[in-house]
């Protein structure tokens, strides 16, 4: 394996690392939100606003190992029921669009980020923070996408096994 490859390897497990830590700073900030709510404390302004960056960057970053561990929604039943020769082309062409649509998400999104970045945008609710700082998941997640995607384009694994109904 090359050091390129170990290195993309360790970035989309981190991220997916950082992804379930997300999922845990969410529970903990909804259950310490509600539970001073009930005592009639007003709950810290911070505390609402990292929970919308956490379900931000937990979608974002997790969703690249998602795709590569096929955790992500797809259906079957039209693969299921196809010759293998033909469900090999279907689930090689579907993984093609996912990554097309991927690459022009990333795309948009590295524009996005250096719109923030050009125009020194920040978010201002609860505290101010560099928009940018938000927006380079896009790029980063949806071009880590494309390439996991183009795996089942070009590799010898298949997204779809041709098995209808819930996979492990």
């Amino acid at each position: 394996m090359s050091a390129v490859n170990r290195a993309y390897t360790a970035l989309l497990y981190a991220m997916a690392a950082v992804s379930g830590a997300m999922l845990v700073w969410l529970m903990v900030s909804v259950i310490v939100s509600v539970l001073m709510r009930n005592i009639g404390v007003q709950p810290f302004a911070w505390l609402f606003t990292s929970a919308e960056y956490g379900l931000l960057y937990m979608t974002m970053l997790g969703a690249p190992w998602l795709v590569r561990e096929k955790g992500h929604v797809h259906i079957e039943l039209v693969t299921a029921v196809l010759p293998a020769p033909a469900r090999r082309v279907v689930s090689r062409m579907v993984a093609l669009m996912c990554v097309a649509v991927c690459v022009m998400l990333a795309w948009k999104g590295a524009d996005l980020f250096l719109t923030n970045i050009e125009r020194n945008d920040y978010d201002v609710r609860a505290y101010y923070f560099p928009r940018w700082i938000l927006t380079i998941s896009f790029p980063l997640s949806f071009g880590m996408m494309a390439i996991e995607f183009a795996r089942f384009v070009f590799g010898s694994e298949l997204m779809h096994s041709g098995e209808a109904g819930i996979h492990d």
